[in-house]
């Protein structure tokens, strides 16, 4: 398996040169990428966050512990959290929400605007806004109103025309006083400025926002995060909004609202039964004040004022078992109006709570009002479709048909007890037969007395149970930690976002490089011409200033020793020609690429050296090298030779004036026929005649990929110098006109020149021709350059 090819560090540190090329723009891009995060910093709406933490109190946790099978059965925790998994849901129900939405005024708001931005003014807004219509109006009105504070005491209304108080005309709005009525479509209002330091503004402009409940509450309910660990009876509540003082008031009213929820669920079931209690004292006082004038009539009527003695054995006797029957009686009494009340019509199916004697079937009854309100609990969230609910009301009366049957059992067990108690206290009434009629019948009306006077006293005792067990109750929610916000805002993040404009402002312009130079067809190095063009490399040439086109004898620049070592690079690959010249020949694909450049600085470069050069200007197309050197146009040259049979090689060159050893043949006068003018053989003639007078003749011809003049004349050539400019020549355009010239040996000893390599992009990073030593070795170093090489 062939392993991915890893770019090699020189390819890393071209692309890091071909970045660090353009700076000025990823430099540009950065500075506008931190202005605009500026700009949104500047004027974005800040998020801060608020949390809250409450546990939930357990009312009914046991008091032993689970069996090793109950709990493998229902799981650690399993109560609790479905406990606290419903409290959550009270807690984020709609319900509570607007509860909250309501206490606080959530819907109406007031913003201070601003030249771009507006500001929520939520703590001590400097006006309240009133109004006269019914709050089920209010709370469904969408509505902005904005006003511009012209004084203390007036202001100006406007109309709700999509725009800002900054773009409206003054003369549009209407002037009101302050604590004026003021007519609506949705009822009349009333603007009252605050007072102190936080009174109105004059000048200012103010926008109020009046939003129905049913959207706050909706936007709320998914704002509000409410969590919990696994087992855990802690909750925590979570809220982000644009200010730090409304969240916590929010999470602080929702606790509070929360708490009053529960204490309301657990008063309804205090209230069934005193309600319960209150109705049956009625009733019994009304009976025992029937008695009680009884027996006061009957002792008036009789003069009763005292009871003969009997004997004492028989009145013990007697006295406890008419304690007994008005025990049972009373026993059964209740059982009477339990039975009345379970099968009543109300519409609620608590019970009341009170003793009969018996502690099953008041657990019973406890457990039928908890599944009572719990179920009524549920029911203010969902419907009675739901699953719990459903199976809630299928506990509720499945108790009631067992309390039923119970009461049944129990009454008819206290009434068999009743007739043996009667029995027997006539048996031992019989036995007091002497006893005055009249006494006797006072008796049992002091009996009956007794009875209704104890179950006046015992409701009496339940009455003042239910009000101590009502001030008992307590919140179910236990508050940990109130509401707190560190007012520091947590979106957005001031340092991310900066560092991600950052990111930006480098990423688009080095994506932008990147997929450009991907697209780029261009050569910009050595390693380029390589990879399309199998042809022999004789050197490249850096990109100088325009300031200094031509080498000079003294030269230390990078320039100047690219052409001494292209020069090197000719002799070696010529080093078999002797005893005549080298005659080298320069050419290109297309014009300016350089070619005129190459051989101006290449015969100047070799002249320098103590060589006689001749310059030969063959492109008679578009002449450049007497612009390149400086020198005069004359009429005669390469066109005019080869025309006038007359003239002679040396009436047509010319001596450099401030080089001995460099001669120059110009173009001449342009003709009309260059390429039938090149294949006249006075051409071959004056190559001739020059071919030992002179080290080097070197030849500027024209662009092979455009005309064929060059190929007319290259038998003539010793080598060929085929300039390719760097940003210049397409590479397709390369290896379709170079290729087939090397491969079918067209141009003889053909080699490449890149010309224009730059420093950076995708050339040589911070290389160059100097070797280390400069510009000028004997030029004195700056201080701080000591020590470099």
């Amino acid at each position: 398996m062939e392993s991915k090819p890893v770019s090699s560090p020189n390819e890393i540190r071209q692309s890091v040169d071909l970045f660090l090329s353009h700076w000025k723009l990823l430099l540009f891009c950065c500075v506008v990428a931190l202005f605009l995060g500026y700009t949104y910093l500047r004027y974005t709406t800040y998020q801060y966050s608020a949390s809250a933490t409450i546990k939930i109190r357990d009312e009914k946790q046991s008091q032993k512990l689970e069996t090793n099978g109950e709990s493998s059965g229902k799981g650690l925790f399993s109560d609790g959290t479905n406990k606290i998994k419903d409290e959550i849901e009270t807690i984020q129900s709609r319900t509570l929400i607007e509860n909250v939405v309501k206490e606080l005024k959530l819907n109406i708001r007031c913003f201070a605007e601003g030249s771009i931005k507006e500001r929520e003014i939520y703590s001590n807004p400097p006006v309240k806004l009133s109004f006269f219509a019914n709050d089920s109006v209010i709370y469904n009105v969408d509505t902005t109103l904005y006003i511009k504070v012209k004084s203390p005491t007036q202001f100006l209304a406007f109309k709700n025309e999509g725009k800002s108080l900054i773009d409206r005309d003054e003369q549009k709005g209407k002037s009101y006083e302050f604590g004026s009525r003021i007519k609506t479509g949705f009822g009349d209002i009333v603007l009252i400025p605050n007072v102190g330091k936080h009174a109105p503004i004059v000048g200012s402009n103010l926008k109020i926002s009046i939003s129905s409940v049913r959207n706050i509450v909706n936007s709320y309910q998914q704002k509000i995060k409410v969590s919990t660990e696994t087992g855990s009876s802690v909750i925590k509540l979570d809220l982000k909004d644009s200010n730090s003082y409304k969240a916590a008031d929010i999470l602080n009213q929702l606790i509070e609202e929360y708490n009053k929820d529960v204490l309301l669920d657990k008063e309804a079931v205090v209230k069934s039964t005193s309600d319960f209690i209150n109705n049956r004292l009625l009733q019994v006082s009304s009976e025992l004040e029937k008695v009680d004038f009884t027996a006061e009539e009957l002792q008036q009527k009789n003069n009763l004022t005292a009871l003969s003695s009997q004997a004492d054995l028989n009145l013990q006797t007697g006295q406890h078992i008419q304690s007994q029957i008005a025990t049972t009686a009373n026993s059964i009494q209740m059982i009477s109006y339990l039975e009345e009340e379970i099968s009543s019509d109300k519409p609620s199916d608590l019970l009341p709570e009170v003793g009969i004697g018996d502690s099953n079937t008041s657990q019973v009854i406890k457990k039928n009002n908890e599944l009572v309100a719990e179920r009524d609990r549920l029911l203010k969230n969902s419907t009675d479709k739901n699953p719990t609910v459903i199976q809630l009301n299928n506990q509720i009366a499945s108790l009631k048909t067992n309390l039923q049957n119970s009461l049944k059992n129990i009454k008819a067990t206290s009434q068999l007890t009743l007739s043996n108690l009667n029995r027997e206290n006539s048996r031992i009434q019989g036995r007091l037969y002497s006893a005055p009629t009249k006494e006797r019948q006072f008796k049992d009306i002091k009996r009956q007395q007794d009875i209704k006077e104890s179950l006046f006293l015992y409701l009496l005792e339940k009455k003042e149970e239910s009000a101590i067990r009502l001030g008992m109750y307590a919140p179910t929610a236990k508050i940990v930690d109130r509401a707190y916000s560190s007012h520091s805002p947590i979106a957005p993040n001031t340092m991310i976002v900066y560092i991600a404009s950052l990111i930006f402002g480098m990423g688009v312009p080095i994506a932008f490089i990147y997929i450009a130079d991907l697209l780029n067809t261009k050569l910009y190095r050595k390693e380029d011409l390589m990879a399309i063009l199998n042809i022999p490399y004789l050197g490249d040439i850096p990109k100088s200033s325009k300031k200094q086109q031509l080498v000079k004898k003294v030269d230390y620049s990078p320039k100047a020793e690219a052409f001494r070592i292209v020069k090197s690079n000719i002799d070696f690959m010529l080093r078999n020609i002797k005893g005549r010249s080298k005659k080298i020949f320069i050419t290109s694909t297309i014009p300016q690429e350089g070619k005129s450049h190459t051989s101006t600085n290449l015969a100047s470069s070799i002249a320098y050296a103590g060589k006689s050069v001749l310059l030969i200007e063959t492109d008679i197309r578009v002449p450049k090298i007497l612009d390149y050197l400086g020198l005069e146009n004359q009429q005669q040259g390469l066109s005019d030779y080869i025309a006038d049979t007359s003239l002679k090689p040396e009436d047509v060159v010319i001596k450099h004036k401030d080089n001995k050893f460099l001669d120059i043949i110009s173009s001449g006068t342009i003709p009309p026929n260059p390429s039938e003018l090149l294949m006249n053989d006075r051409v071959e003639e004056l190559f001739n005649h020059f071919d030992t007078k002179y080290d080097y003749i070197i030849a500027d011809t024209s662009a092979v990929g455009i005309v064929s003049d060059t190929l007319l004349i290259s038998h003539l050539a010793d080598m060929f110098v085929y300039v390719v400019s760097v940003d210049k020549i397409d590479k397709r355009l390369l290896k379709h006109v170079a290729e087939p010239l090397y491969r079918e040996e067209r141009l003889p000893k053909m080699t490449m020149l890149l010309n224009g390599v730059k420093i950076g992009r995708k050339g040589y990073g911070g290389y160059g021709y100097g070797y280390g030593y400069g510009n000028n070795p004997l030029k004195k170093k700056k201080w701080y350059q000591f020590g470099k090489s």
